[in-house]
């Protein structure tokens, strides 16, 4: 069997290394009419049988260097999919390539698609078609082996109508008239470099572009380009910035798409082309935050990958690890300080939400029979970057540590790797210090739930006026309110307002009136910065101030990031009064949600598949 626990695909026994896909976007279907074709090598000698992983996919021919080959898909499995088996006509032998081709169709609920309507979109009169594969949804888009362990370099030729732009996670190869259809169009695009499926990834829309840097542009409805341009300006000095921490950048092109707001997370570091929730576009400072994190993603994730979803942790640990690296080299230290202060914040909301026992929240979690779409929380981000930054102070500080970092990615670029892999290097790199490395409290940080066994050791400087304007707060009397002036917030920078309300929502609810007050001298309802204005009408609905209640709801379904909706959606649940309303809302709302989201959003909502459409 295959060693990891969400494929059916056989690749102890074969990998894939080149896709050739044909795509035929319907968008009065909702479906995509596809050709795929694998190169496949074998690892075995008289190899002639392989399984790929499908899920909701209409299977129509497969053919093996051109010939007939027999099919038949396996039972389904809850959220793994369908395995297809493919029986080859002949035998190779080991290191020889097979060309599986397979012709199928997708379904229109496949879950790695949102199809938008015009309605849905900024524009108003096109469709919309966006991809989210990670982390095991390719295989609802395409045939193939859909585990991060296997690499592979992909084409692509995608038809669409006339009036549509398509873009992919590849360099553009050009474009020309559907010969088929003079009312459509073909789009090209070629991947060079080897990357896992999870990382294919497709928009397609009434989409422009505008240049933001020398290997660079921002694509998005026109609605949003101009403003996109200017939010991402600092771009290309981000990306020298990583490459001076690193090495080089590898995949040619860095892009930014804007997506609509139904986008479920912030970033997706998409190979050439960052997919960014449009909710940073508030005038919102954890904008660069988000770019640095994706462009981190260039090198850990990208380029080294987790072999499993188990060992998430090496990608997002290392990804937040060189995200805060970026922001101390384009700002200080000190700042890197107080994001990390943010960050264990974080971690302690997900350890909350899940349960300090729940295996979870382990470092490496076993996923056998765990969807990893249920698993996903700031635990692997967080977890991760408190283990490295605790080993970066044994090593030797910053300096020292990069050097390890830029070294295991040189070591594992291009391939897959796990924990066990890691930490063999890190004691080989780090061979004259092992006797402190040995004093690690390996299981505990790895398979222990919970909070991690070291907290570190954080400078305060920058989050010191965010607990001290909060304490007064929470210690203020109804007397003491008239002290608080509109100068307490206007010295804090948007992060440190951020915070502050944070530190809020960590205590007991504060009285009504302390909240009313708040926003008179204070105006928080003013703010856009989605990141405040989240934070904000949390606290105001855990208040129980009422007239916040459908401003919170109106959030939640604005936009869709689960990050905002989720808990948005949870706090008003939570309110006795509203309980009903929250329900109300999502079920009107649930159509125009993305799968993912809607489902989870059910879940919290405790809402039955009895009194909702079909997911």
């Amino acid at each position: 069997m295959s060693s990891d626990p969400c494929s059916f695909s056989s690749f102890t026994r074969c990998v894939t290394k080149h896709l050739n896909l044909s795509f035929h976007l319907d968008f009065d279907r909702h479906i995509i009419r596809g050709k795929v074709e694998l190169t496949v090598e074998a690892l075995e000698d008289r190899f002639s049988a392989l399984t790929l992983d499908t899920k909701d996919l209409k299977i129509i021919s497969a053919l093996a260097n051109g010939q007939p080959a027999r099919f038949s898909l396996g039972p389904k499995h809850s959220f793994k999919g369908t395995p297809l088996d493919i029986t080859l006509p002949f035998e190779i032998s080991r290191g020889q390539h097979v060309i599986v081709e397979v012709t199928y169709e997708t379904s229109t609920s496949a879950s790695a698609l949102q199809w938008l309507t015009p309605e849905q979109t900024a524009g108003k009169k096109q469709p919309y078609l966006f991809s989210q594969c990670q982390a095991h949804h390719c295989r609802s888009m395409v045939p193939c082996q859909d585990s991060p362990s296997v690499k592979h370099t992909y084409y692509a030729q995608v038809s669409v109508p006339k009036d549509l732009v398509a873009v992919m996670s590849a360099m553009r190869d050009g474009q020309e008239d559907d010969p088929q259809d003079s009312n459509r169009t073909i789009y090209r695009f070629r991947q060079p470099v080897p990357m896992p499926s999870y990382l294919i990834a497709i928009v397609v829309g009434a989409l422009e572009s505008r240049e933001i840097g020398p290997r660079s542009r921002v694509w998005s409805e026109k609605e949003f380009v101009d403003k996109a341009a200017f939010e991402f300006s600092e771009t290309e000095t981000m990306l020298k910035t990583a490459e001076d921490l690193v090495g080089p950048y590898v995949w040619g092109q860095y892009d930014i798409l804007v997506l609509p707001p139904s986008f479920p997370y912030g970033g997706m570091e998409n190979p050439c082309l960052t997919f960014a929730t449009p909710t940073l576009l508030a005038g919102d400072k954890s904008l660069s935050d988000v770019i640095a994190h994706e462009i981190s993603h260039s090198w850990t994730g990208n380029l080294v990958t987790n072999k499993t979803w188990e060992h998430f942790w090496l990608n997002e640990g290392h990804t937040v690890y060189l995200e805060r690296m970026i922001g101390r080299c384009m700002k200080s230290e000190q700042f890197r300080q107080f994001d990390a202060i943010g960050g264990w914040k974080d971690l302690q909301d997900s350890v909350n939400t899940f349960g300090a026992n729940n295996p979870l929240t382990n470092l490496v979690p076993s996923l056998q029979d765990v969807d990893p779409d249920d698993a996903f929380s700031s635990v692997p981000y967080e977890k991760g970057f408190a283990l490295l930054y605790h080993l970066e102070e044994l090593m030797g500080g910053p300096e020292v540590f990069m050097g390890f970092v830029k070294s295991y990615i040189q070591m594992f670029a291009y391939s897959s790797v796990t924990t066990e892999e890691w930490k063999n290097y890190l004691f080989t790199y780090f061979k004259d210090k092992v006797n402190i490395l040995k004093k690690v409290d390996w299981n505990a940080w790895m398979f222990t739930p919970g909070m991690p066994p070291v907290k570190p050791q954080y400078d305060t400087t920058l989050a010191d006026a965010c607990i001290a304007l909060s304490q007064k707060w929470i210690k203020a009397k109804d007397q003491d309110l008239s002290s608080f002036k509109k100068s307490d917030v206007k010295v804090l920078s948007s992060q440190q307002l951020t915070e502050f309300l944070s530190l809020l929502l960590h205590e007991d609810p504060l009285p009504l009136s302390h909240v009313k007050k708040m926003q008179e001298v204070y105006d928080l309802n003013a703010y856009m910065n989605s990141e405040i204005r989240f934070r904000w009408l949390r606290l105001c609905v855990r208040s129980r101030w009422e007239e916040a209640v459908p401003t919170a709801l109106k959030m939640a379904t604005e936009q869709g990031r689960m990050k905002f909706t989720r808990p948005l959606f949870r706090e008003v649940y939570n309110f006795e009064k509203y309980r009903d309303e929250a329900v109300r809302v999502f079920l009107a709302s649930q159509a125009a949600m993305h799968p993912v989201t809607s489902g989870l959003v059910a879940k919290d909502l405790k809402v039955g598949a009895s009194n909702t459409t079909s997911l």
